[in-house]
């Protein structure tokens, strides 16, 4: 059984180490399209920070790891996929056979449609040729502005405020990390992020940007331009799929999977960022581009691909962030759900010590949770909400004291209280 996974994330390697385990004699062939070891692009703000060197990015520390479980490293860009020949095309001329085909391949930054964006001095903050450029350009006092707040772009913005560059933050929502955070807590994140000297802009996008002298300039639909040395952009990612087309693998914002997995096409899978499979609480197709899912989703998809059935429970919302020191994270459908449908909540603020709880129930089950300042047992909220747990009495005690969700989680998932 010849095995071929395109990407080399952590949803590839993954994968390729768990079909190891599960046939000794399979051949393996790992694909990526970086001259470099497969490694974790959640990794590169901690080199930015100097915590680590590019080395410490890498998924397996081991140069040798790869070699010693006799998974072979191919580094190409694939082109096309050949369901009919079974057979992947590569960039270089180059074609792999497959008898199972994996498709890890991951997103890419998202561009957006403004003048100037490839002006030098405009980057992202995606891979490590991205890094090494950035870490060039940001010395202390350095003018930055990074043009995106969601999820990824706290992460790059924490990065840079540790380098010591003078930043501003540009995001066209409504608030920071619109996508993870309700308006209450991503409005407290920015009071938060203002106060440790980071200036952020809000409902603002970046319009143009212009270069005069070798400055740079980002002019604002506000009418504010800032002067800059470097522009980061992090408007968001979108999954690599445009080799695919004419493949038969159906896709709509991602790869299309069923609970196995399998995309449209028997013998190929999906896992990772580029999957679009069904959401634990929804039930519908959606996208969740966090590690934890890639994790849960490489090991699944490898064990059909080595022919033990197991099907994949759903995808589910998991965001830990911690922003300057403030640490947030939001669980499943964090947004709630209607009273028509079934809908009750319960809030608690402290705006002065930026502590925020906000619990959302479908009936007597937790289907969502918002955190701000909390990193006590948190993990207890996303045990209630993935094991999908009937709460009964304990749905009151929460909706008088939301703060109680660990008791609620060893007495109704656990039973022990």
């Amino acid at each position: 059984m010849k095995h071929v996974i395109i990407g080399n994330g952590p949803a590839g390697v993954i994968a390729a180490e768990t079909l190891r385990k599960l046939d000794a004699k399979a051949e393996i062939v790992l694909v990526g399209d970086e001259s470099e070891p497969p490694y974790s692009r959640m990794a590169i703000p901690y080199l930015l920070m100097g915590n680590i060197a590019e080395q410490g990015t890498h998924l397996r520390k081991d140069q040798k790891h790869f070699f010693r479980l006799n998974i072979r490293l191919v580094n190409a860009r694939v082109e096309k996929v050949d369901p009919a020949a079974k057979s992947v095309k590569l960039a270089n001329g180059d074609a792999l056979s497959y008898d199972r085909l994996l498709i890890a391949t991951g997103s890419h930054p998202v561009q957006p449609p403004v003048p100037g964006m490839d002006l030098p001095g405009v980057h992202t903050c995606w891979t490590l040729a991205d890094a090494r450029q950035i870490i060039a350009k940001t010395k202390p006092g350095a003018r930055v502005v990074q043009m995106g707040a969601g999820f990824i772009g706290c992460i790059i913005m924490e990065a840079l405020a540790a380098r010591g560059v003078k930043l501003t933050v540009v995001e066209m929502g409504d608030r920071m990390v619109p996508r993870m955070m309700n308006a209450t807590a991503g409005g407290m994140i920015r009071q938060w992020v203002e106060r440790k000297g980071v200036r952020v802009h809000v409902s603002t996008r970046v319009e143009a940007i212009t270069q005069a002298n070798g400055a740079l300039s980002a002019k604002l639909s506000s009418g504010e331009s800032l002067p800059a040395d470097l522009i980061i952009s992090a408007t968001g990612v979108r999954p690599n799929i445009a080799f695919l087309k004419g493949s038969g693998v159906n896709t709509k914002d991602g790869v299309l999977v069923d609970d196995q997995l399998q995309t449209s096409v028997p013998g190929i899978y999906a896992a990772g960022d580029v999957t679009e499979s069904i959401g634990l609480i929804s039930g519908l197709p959606q996208l969740n581009a966090v590690q934890p899912n890639a994790a849960d989703q490489a090991r699944v998809a490898a064990a059909n691909m080595a022919g033990k059935l197991s099907p994949f429970q759903g995808s589910l919302a998991i965001n830990v962030l911690d922003t300057l020191g403030l640490i947030s994270t939001s669980f499943g459908q964090w947004w709630g759900e209607s009273k028509a449908d079934g809908g009750d909540s319960a809030e608690l603020l402290d705006a002065e010590k930026f502590r925020y709880l906000s619990l959302q129930f479908s009936e007597d089950v937790l289907i969502g949770a918002t955190s701000l300042g909390w990193s006590d047992h948190v993990g207890a909220l996303r045990g209630l909400i993935q094991g999908r747990v009937r709460l009964g009495a304990w749905k009151g005690r929460l909706l008088a004291d939301p703060t109680q969700f660990m008791a609620a989680y060893l007495g109704a998932a656990q039973g022990t209280a």
